[in-house]
């Protein structure tokens, strides 16, 4: 994609995948349908099942992820009210959870899609809700349709089962776009909402 700053809002893209839990519960319709219904443009979809080395591909993005996910684990653990000093370091707690996550999202097909419109990663985000679906918001897809918790997960030793993953940023989102899909994938085409929705002037409405 190219520089956001020299386009309009309207632009931003961003990739959102549903998960194998989420075509397992037949809750893709519903999904996709809160991302139309905020005025956003699907503009790239697929389905299959990825393999264990291309989910880490996809959460290593970042050359950061073990040290921020391994911290954001220990943080939870003490939370909790658990010893942490048992796990020697955020990369080896990291290195567990990728290890849950590779099994979770190569389980079954997962749905990617990349989604354009103004604001688009902030939207999906706040449409999906938070992480931990215990503490998503009532409203969001994850605090209204899961009722998984980080408490459940290290009880069962187990990825957190929250129905669909979105970028965090716009950098993240065109790093993990360009992984998950070719340019050539990515399709370019008008919605006649667009003109309610990002026309200044409104033309065109009446006949």
């Amino acid at each position: 994609m190219n520089d956001h700053s020299k386009k309009h809002h309207k632009y931003e893209q961003t990739l959102a995948v549903i998960k194998p839990d989420g075509i397992q519960r037949s809750l893709i319709g519903e999904m996709i349908s809160r991302f139309e219904r905020v005025g956003l443009k699907l503009v790239a979809l697929k389905m299959f099942t990825p393999s264990k080395t291309f989910i880490e591909q996809h959460y290593t993005i970042d050359p950061a992820w073990h040290e921020i996910t391994g911290g954001k684990a220990l943080d939870q653990i003490r939370k909790r009210g658990e010893d942490p000093e048992q796990i020697l370091t955020p990369r080896a707690v990291a290195s567990r959870i990728l290890e849950r996550l590779q099994h979770y999202m190569s389980s079954g097909p997962v749905i990617a899609m990349v989604w354009q419109g103004a604001h688009a990663v902030k939207l999906i985000r706040k449409l999906i809700g938070g992480t931990e679906p215990l503490s998503s918001d009532v409203g969001t897809i994850r605090g209204d349709y899961v009722l998984d918790s980080y408490e459940l997960t290290e009880r069962d030793d187990r990825a957190i089962r929250n129905l669909i993953h979105a970028s965090g940023s716009v950098e993240e989102a065109d790093n993990e776009i360009k992984l998950w899909f070719k340019n050539e994938e990515i399709l370019s085409y008008k919605l006649a909402q667009e003109v309610i929705l990002y026309d200044v002037n409104l033309d065109g409405l009446k006949e």
